[in-house]
């Protein structure tokens, strides 16, 4: 395992529990693409510099750091523009990863089959293009056909052009299986459809494996699942088509949604979103954010939504003292107060279970029965079977 410190700026307002949040889901995030952690670095800034994105101390105190303890690899929590990335290549003598790259880079190993890989490969390129400049990537050792390489043409312009005809290619490639995947979901014919969206690792994976009794791969590491699967679930005698989508995170790159928009189809297609939270995570509800920012720029935040409060059995409440003068955190309420909470809070329908420990599933089955039922009698307004 590669040995990594991480690097984040503190900015004007930031509390210092996100700040340690925020380098707790980078270091998962490492260990996910197999580095290990050995250091955090933390300087406040009131923006990121421009040129290196911290200051020109913090950088020789890294740089100590480094020699002195034989690190491979420093990772920011942060997207490096293509000079900050150059310029700190050349002060650390390290590699450097934005959060970007190293989310790239889980995602390219999840990656099994051709779709995703493709995906994933355009996501990649995409990323790669701005930042060539002085970045010897030597492709192609030797371009063939006659007339096609230039005069005196550096191995970067013929880098920059073998990238750009790949990234048209696997756009090309793209196109066609979009097309088959949008015919797939066409035959598919009326069934009604719910599609599982949520943070990544939240445990939809999971509670797709108890609806639709499948065997969808599912473990406690983020991204472990990319490729979009569905089911046929049949409740009671009320049959629908269920999805196990790719996780959202904060900052997910911009180039991964790009590429993704097949995937995510399926969540734009769905007649009912399963927004599955993790409740046993301290800031569960900046997670739920991220997910409905995610939904509303992929254009699917007008969809009935069903919030499916999971990992009830890790969650640890904290009995709250009337004469301390902290404000109430979110583990002083007991999930009856949360539950109480959440379902006043626009009326949204809610249901907090264990998917793990198969506590409230129950009820998971008789809600997701009433409103797969209503939206079939709507349907098909002549079948008798529902009455």
């Amino acid at each position: 395992m590669e040995k990594t410190v991480f690097v984040t700026v503190m900015k004007q307002g930031d509390e210092p529990g996100k700040i340690k949040e925020y380098l707790d889901e980078l270091e998962f995030l490492a260990e996910t693409a197999g580095a290990k952690g050995e250091k955090r670095f933390i300087q406040k800034l009131e923006r990121p510099k421009s040129s290196t994105y911290i200051g020109s101390g913090k950088i020789a105190e890294i740089k100590e750091y480094i020699d002195e303890n034989g690190i491979d690899l420093v990772i920011f929590d942060d997207e490096l523009t293509p000079t900050q990335l150059r310029n700190l290549e050349k002060e650390l003598n390290c590699r450097i990863l934005d959060r970007t790259n190293l989310i790239l880079d889980i995602f390219a190993q999840r990656a099994k089959t051709a779709y995703a890989k493709t995906q994933v490969e355009l996501a990649q390129y995409q990323y790669l293009l701005p930042r060539l400049t002085r970045m010897w990537t030597h492709l192609e050792r030797q371009r063939g056909g006659i007339g096609m390489r230039g005069p005196g043409e550096s191995q970067i312009e013929t880098d920059r052009r073998i990238i750009l005809e790949k990234i048209s290619r696997l756009k090309e490639q793209l196109k066609k299986i979009d097309r088959q995947m949008a015919s797939q979901r066409g035959n598919r014919g009326s069934l009604v459809r719910i599609s599982l969206v949520g943070y990544t690792n939240v445990g939809k994976s999971t509670i797709m494996n108890l609806l639709a009794k499948s065997e969808v791969f599912a473990e406690n590491k983020l991204f472990a699942t990319l490729d979009t699967t569905v089911r046929k679930v049949v409740i009671e005698n009320v049959p629908f088509l269920l999805s196990d989508t790719v996780g959202f995170i904060r900052k997910l790159p911009t180039q991964l949604v790009e590429s993704f928009k097949s995937t995510l189809d399926e969540v734009r297609e769905a007649d009912i979103l399963m927004h599955v939270v993790d409740i046993s995570h301290p800031n569960f509800e900046e997670q739920i954010k991220v997910v409905e920012e995610t939904l509303r720029d992929i254009k699917a935040i007008d969809k009935p939504i069903y919030v499916v409060f999971n990992k009830i059995d890790q969650y640890r409440y904290e009995e709250y003292d009337e004469f301390s003068l902290e404000p109430k955190k979110q583990e002083n309420y007991t999930l009856e107060e949360l539950k109480n909470m959440w379902i006043s809070k626009d009326h949204t329908p809610c249901i907090f279970i264990s998917a793990k420990e198969k506590i409230g599933i129950d009820k998971l089955r008789n809600d997701l029965y009433k409103m797969v039922a209503e939206i079939h009698a709507g349907r098909y307004p002549f079948n008798n079977f529902l009455w």
